[in-house]
């Protein structure tokens, strides 16, 4: 997985394209009394106001989805953003914040800058995630103690969650995967708990009622070692072709996973 200890690059991506449209705002804006800091301070506010508005967007596209779990609309880590309302948002207000012309030039030009590292270093991003993450090749054991491959999942879209029973936002996510394996049969969901025993695991299922298919031990967590996890827990989303299509690190709400599945399939 492409991040940076426990931070996903895409979030520090975010952070530079900032970083870099607002250094460009300053550079190309002529030397006056604040005129500089009022650029700097333009771009910012129109990438905090653009963030919003691409969480709205989203949200009211998924409203169905996120009405089940009211909060998850405020979690911001579980993603969910439309980049085209963000941008709309950001280009409007930049362009009301710039009825004096001398800042309108370089503020836009600083977008578009940071606009476009953003983009273009999203899809490089995730190109390079897509190729260098296969299905992996890990066998586990299932709850009956037999070899389980997880070869044995491809050729039909597969959700591998990595989680554990100590790990507080696998917990609390478990139920709304458990509800997403009912109501989707042609998504094969698998638990690959990692590094705890088979009692623990049947303690923890048994304890929350869980009714869960595919609960796979992996007791030296292989499968973090090869995808390159960082934390629990992790959610990877693979195509019936065995190439991955996303991954979400962190606790997954309803309306994310139902949005990630939709794009997948």
């Amino acid at each position: 997985m492409i991040s940076a200890g426990p931070f996903p690059l895409m979030a520090l991506l975010a952070l530079l394209a900032l970083a870099v449209g607002w250094f460009f705002a300053r550079a190309l804006t002529p030397v006056a009394e604040g005129m500089r800091s009022r650029a700097g301070a333009v771009v910012l506010d129109a990438f905090l106001l653009g963030l919003l508005g691409a969480r709205l967007a989203h949200v009211g596209l998924h409203a169905g989805d996120y009405l089940a779990q009211p909060l998850s609309i405020i979690r911001l880590g579980d993603g969910g953003f439309s980049i085209w309302a963000g941008l709309l948002v950001a280009a409007a207000y930049a362009l009301w914040k710039t009825r004096q012309r001398i800042l309108r030039k370089p503020v836009l030009l600083g977008l578009s800058a940071a606009a476009a590292l953003w983009v273009v270093g999203g899809m490089a991003l995730f190109a390079l995630q897509r190729s260098s993450i296969p299905l992996p090749d890990a066998v586990l054991v299932d709850m009956q103690g037999q070899p389980a491959p997880l070869a044995a999942f491809a050729g039909k879209p597969a959700v591998i969650n990595l989680w554990a029973s100590w790990c507080g936002p696998c917990r609390r996510e478990m139920p709304v995967l458990a509800q997403a394996q009912q109501a989707h049969p042609q998504v094969q969901f698998v638990f690959a708990n990692q590094g705890e025993t088979h009692d623990e695991v049947a303690a923890y299922l048994s304890a929350e009622k869980m009714q869960l298919g595919n609960v796979l031990l992996d007791a030296d967590s292989r499968v973090m070692q090869q995808t390159g996890a960082r934390a629990l827990p992790t959610t990877l989303f693979f195509g019936a072709d065995g190439r991955l299509h996303d991954v979400h690190m962190g606790e997954l709400s309803r309306a994310t996973l139902e949005a990630r599945l939709r794009a997948m399939q």
